[in-house]
């Protein structure tokens, strides 16, 4: 049976004895929890909370699943303790969070009869900090409210770390409003002290905590779950004597007898602090939260057999913090206590005056203490993020202990020393992905063995990577770490072995299953990167390649295929028989039989050579840690937001209601860069009218738009459509010019904007663009008419790409052209609109320097034009739009920074080569020199070099350059015009006329190189300069390899190419 587990969601694994099991693991039947179950603790918690109350308040944020199972139940009408279905009232996480449960408890309408029953609030830490005000006011208010208990997981989001166990928001906040606050140290015990933390709150509004990012979410059997019974009596019972509690009692006093009353009733010993470790210890931890409470434990108790002096005590009850209770497990032989406190982040743990909430209540409790030797308290910090293990709990040990201090101490768990460990790695959204899990509950059906299934979910990695770590134990076990010593490391997806370090935590002597489709032994060293092959080899670890791609039964099912691969390799001696009985598909699908026929042969056992530990060079990157980022794997299918027309009256609710629709009113809101409008001071032409080229000046005012940009900057251009064109087209679609629709920016496509279909057509669609190969393959969708629909998926396919290549390159046809000849693909405007790409704006080198012309900018631009294969002359977007505007005209504008930068020496030579339109930066080069030598400064020499196709008619600038010549601001001007003789001459021929100036500039002189313009000249010109250093090495008896060199002048940022 293929068996789908679902981690995050607080799924449960049925024990032999199930009857069935569930289609979704988040639909179990509340009754099936009971006896020995396999389930996490999140879902215990939920089935508490369920049982218990009367509204269910959730802040869960969507991936987080903390309500999921209290959902269902509601959704099915299951009953709680009261006879009742429990409402579960899903709300958001934001400012004010908290309020409509506060009205709920204090409305005029809340039936009175029900003020006994306890209102229960799921959240996640992060959510703490929006319901502080909500708290604060229930606090105050308590001795008239319903009893109210809130199960807090620990967990936040950090931007840098991901996913954290934070436990200080809700340590500060139960401090700051005088909350009860419990713990649960293991998801064994979360249903009970859920239970408890809800008994509590007939006392006092409580706070239970547990860790959300692996105690709350590993599946694991829990042998003495109770049932939907044993809640009800045990609840029913308790809270009837919580009622008749000693009413001279103080809280602490109350608090510590009803937790007498409850061990009694479960036959449990919990305590408000729990020691651990040696009878005499010297040092003693004090610790608070889920996996620090495990792990201390564990730690000590490991320790204190080897004879260090050294103990644990766990806070379960830190509010109120009973002081006689802590100092009663106190030990009279302790000299020192290091309380494990967390802060915020790492900025807390270095700031000394930062102090953890639980130092602050031990240091207080301690000073209170009457001994002939008062212990030292020490506040061992760390942060939210900090991931604590076996190893790092004893290196901390060893710091306080040792005379040396610092060093790190390798421990490993004694109760893991005969446990089976499994690491499994693959994409999230692999076929396979599902198989860790599946195994998990395969293995959990053997019979009385213990099998614990946690996932990771990085999203930042390979665009999605989990790693499942199982566990098979012969006695429950706590381990809330990540697998450190895997027993087979299964690697579904190479390319993570290039990002992540996933054989850090292989066991020496272990297996690491590969699965590499296509396999071929002389490639293996290509597809295993060096840093995994020299680990590969050191650990001793034996190579299985699992070879998917051998026969085609073996892709019909990947999920199935890793799970019965696994199977293979962990139970070599495994029959056919035995592989059946662990799954059975639906009819149509392949039967285990044919997998077990070739699996054999796919799976491939690799020799290991010895050079691989060899291997010295480090690799491209370092390699990552898994960190978790997200509960569930990535969702990559992201639906695209629904376009629609409009009227004008929807334009108006949304300018007078701005804040309901989201309505800005801004120039350009849409653009992700910075916007502004500036005027057109000068459009002139540079060529002759006659000319076939029409090359232009453009000067822009800024007047107070604000724009400022240095030399070497491009300036953005955001251009229209021409009018006509889009009127045009209009017409022939049979559109509505003043229609509303929302179409994508210009700039940024997730970002929308209200527009006539005429302002759209003109400023945000490029309808009179070149299409893709998408379009086609999306406007197919749309096609009525067959044969055309097979046209376009044709032009859209491989098989038309040369075809395709023609349209685009050749006959230039743009998307109205398309629309034109496939007439029956007559999309929607909306769906137009999000198929045709948007306009884009375009960047030109500026040609001027701000700090010679203060309040203008200039652009030296040629209008690109052609004409096609039916004889219509065509035109570039935004060349047009800029040669017909007039002055005055407005433009929308924005400056991109570039590589073409001066030097920082003013006195550093410069070597320019600009082709065409490309001699537009060096003018403001040149204008900035020019001034500088005006204002007495020294500067360098300029060698500019320019190349056109003939002096009358392109000498761009000319008269400028012959002035800055004759002034003495350019040193030597070098002009290539290549069709005024009979032989051509181009601008590397004029550098090479002048190499003895170049090699004067350019090597001594430590000049910098810049080349603008088309890229063909690229490799003549870095010839031409490459003899240069050839010719000065030669000259001054060095030897020096010119491409090199030309690589080390690029890096210094003295070999600047800008091509196009």
């Amino acid at each position: 049976m293929q068996l789908k587990h679902e981690v995050a969601t607080g799924g449960i694994v049925p024990t032999p004895e199930a009857s069935a099991v569930p289609e979704r693991l988040d639909k179990t039947p509340l009754g099936a929890i009971s006896g020995p179950t396999y389930a996490t603790g999140q879902l215990l918690v939920q089935q508490t909370a369920y049982k218990l109350s009367d509204k269910i308040f959730s802040f869960s944020p969507e991936t987080f699943n903390l309500d999921q199972a209290v959902r269902e139940w509601s959704r099915a009408n299951e009953k709680n303790i009261h006879g009742e279905t429990t409402t579960v009232v899903p709300l958001q996480t934001r400012a004010g969070a908290g309020t409509f449960a506060l009205g709920y408890m204090f409305s005029k309408d809340f039936d009175l009869s029900k003020r006994h029953i306890p209102q229960t609030l799921l959240a996640p830490s992060l959510s703490l900090r929006y319901l502080r005000a909500t708290l604060d006011q229930l606090s105050l208010l308590y001795g008239v409210a319903s009893p109210f208990v809130a199960h807090v997981t620990a967990a936040d989001y950090s931007a840098h770390d991901g996913l954290v166990a934070d436990y200080e928001s809700a340590l500060q906040i139960a401090e700051d409003l005088g909350l009860g606050l419990v713990s649960s140290a293991s998801a064994y015990e979360a249903q009970h002290i859920s239970l408890f933390a809800t008994l509590l709150a007939s006392l006092l509004p409580t706070l239970h905590t547990y860790d959300g990012l692996r105690t709350a979410r590993e599946t694991l059997k829990v042998v003495d779950a109770l049932s939907e019974s044993a809640i009800a009596e045990t609840y029913k019972k308790l809270a009837k004597e919580a009622s008749s509690l000693n009413k001279r009692l103080d809280t602490a006093g109350k608090v510590v007898e009803l937790l007498r009353l409850f061990n009694a009733e479960l036959g449990t010993s919990y305590a408000p602090f729990e020691y651990h470790g040696h009878e005499s210890p010297e040092l003693v931890l004090v610790v608070f939260g889920s996996a620090e409470a495990q792990l201390a434990k564990q730690v000590v108790n490991t320790l204190a057999a080897q004879g260090t002096k050294v103990g644990a005590v766990n806070v379960r009850i830190y509010r109120p913090f009973i002081e006689e209770a802590f100092l009663e497990v106190l030990p009279e032989s302790v000299r020192q206590i290091a309380v494990l406190g967390q802060v915020r982040d790492g900025v807390a743990v270095d700031d000394a005056s930062v102090q953890s909430a639980l130092y602050s209540d031990v240091l207080t409790a301690v000073s209170f203490v009457d001994r002939p030797h008062e212990p030292v308290v020490v506040d061992a910090k760390y942060a939210a993020s900090t991931v604590h293990t076996p190893s790092s709990i004893a290196s901390l040990i060893h710091q306080l202990t040792s005379k040396a201090g610092q060093g790190e101490v390798t421990l490993a768990l004694h109760a893991l020393e005969q446990a089976r460990q499994y690491t499994f790695w693959d994409v999230d959204n692999s076929s396979a992905a599902a198989a860790p899990a599946a195994v998990g509950k395969l293995f959990a059906r053997e019979g009385p063995s213990n099998v614990y299934v946690h996932e990771t979910y990085d999203n930042l990695i390979q665009g999605g990577a989990v790693r499942t770590d199982i566990r098979i134990t012969e006695k429950p076990v706590e381990a809330p770490f990540a697998i450190e010593e895997a027993d087979v490391v299964f690697v579904g997806e190479e390319k993570l072995l290039k990002d992540i370090d996933v054989l850090t935590g292989a066991k020496s002597g272990g297996k690491l299953v590969l699965r590499l489709p296509n396999f071929k032994e002389e490639d293996l060293e290509k597809r295993i990167p060096t840093a995994a092959r020299k680990q590969i080899q050191e650990k001793g670890l034996s190579l299985v390649v699992l070879d998917s791609s051998f026969s085609p039964a073996l892709e019909k099912d990947a999920n199935l295929l890793a799970q019965l691969a696994f199977l293979k390799i962990t139970q070599p001696q495994i029959t056919l028989e035995e592989l059946s009985k662990f799954g059975q598909l639906g009819e149509g699908e392949v039967t285990i039989a044919e997998f077990a026929a070739v699996l054999e042969q796919a799976l491939k056992t690799v020799e290991v050579p010895a050079t691989w530990a060899e291997v010295t060079e480090a690799p491209a990157a370092p390699l990552k840690a898994v960190k978790p980022t997200s509960f569930v794997p990535f969702d990559k299918n992201e639906q695209e937001p629904t376009l629609k027309l409009n009227s004008w009256e929807e334009a108006a609710k949304g300018l007078v209601f701005k804040e309901a629709y989201g309505t800005q009113i801004d120039l350009r809101p849409d653009l992700t860069v910075k916007t502004a409008t500036v005027h057109v001071k000068e459009n002139r032409r540079l060529t002759p009218d006659a000319y076939d080229r029409n090359i232009f000046h453009i000067e822009f005012d800024l007047g107070d738009s604000g724009v400022t940009y240095n030399i070497g900057e491009a300036l953005g251009i955001h251009a229209d459509n021409d009018p006509q064109q889009v009127l045009d087209f209009i017409e022939f679609y049979g559109l509505k010019a003043d229609d509303l629709v929302q179409v994508p920016s210009r700039e940024d496509p997730t970002v929308f904007e209200t527009r006539t279909v005429y302002q759209s057509l003109v400023q945000n669609i490029d309808i009179l663009g070149k299409p893709p190969k998408r379009f086609f393959e999306s406007l197919a969708e749309f096609a009525t008419d067959e044969a055309e629909r097979k046209k376009l998926e044709f032009l859209g396919g491989k098989e038309g790409a040369e075809e395709f290549k023609r349209l685009s390159e050749v006959d230039t046809v743009t998307y109205v052209d398309v629309l034109q000849t496939f007439q029956s693909a007559h999309p929607a405007f909306a769906d137009l609109a999000r198929i045709v790409a948007p306009l884009k704006r375009r960047e030109y080198s500026i040609a001027s320097a701000q700090a010679v012309t203060p309040n203008s900018v200039s652009l030296m631009i040629v209008v690109v034009d052609w004409v096609d294969t039916k004889g219509r002359t065509r035109y570039g977007q935004a060349t047009r739009y800029l040669s017909g505007l007039r002055p005055g005209a407005a433009v929308t504008v924005s400056v991109k920074p570039s590589v073409m930068k001066l030097p920082v020496k003013d006195t550093a030579p410069l070597i320019m080569a600009g082709l065409g339109t490309g001699l537009a930066p060096f003018r403001a080069f040149v204008q900035y020199r020019a001034m500088q030598k005006a204002q007495g400064k020294e500067i360098g020499s300029i060698l500019l070099y320019l190349g056109s196709r003939h002096q009358r008619e392109e000498y761009l600038y000319g008269e400028e350059w012959e002035a800055y010549l004759d002034a003495g601001v350019i040193t030597l001007l070098g002009a290539a015009f290549s069709r005024d003789q009979p032989q051509k001459i181009y601008i590397q021929d004029r550098m090479r006329q002048t190499m003895s100036d170049i090699v004067q500039a350019y090597i001594r002189d430590e000049g910098s190189f810049y080349l603008c313009g088309p890229t063909w000249p690229v490799p003549d010109v870095t010839a031409v300069l490459e003899e240069a250093i050839a010719v000065e090495a030669k000259e001054s008896g060095r030897k020096v390899d010119p491409r090199k060199e030309i690589e080390r002048l690029k890096e210094d940022g003295r070999y600047v190419l800008e091509v196009y």
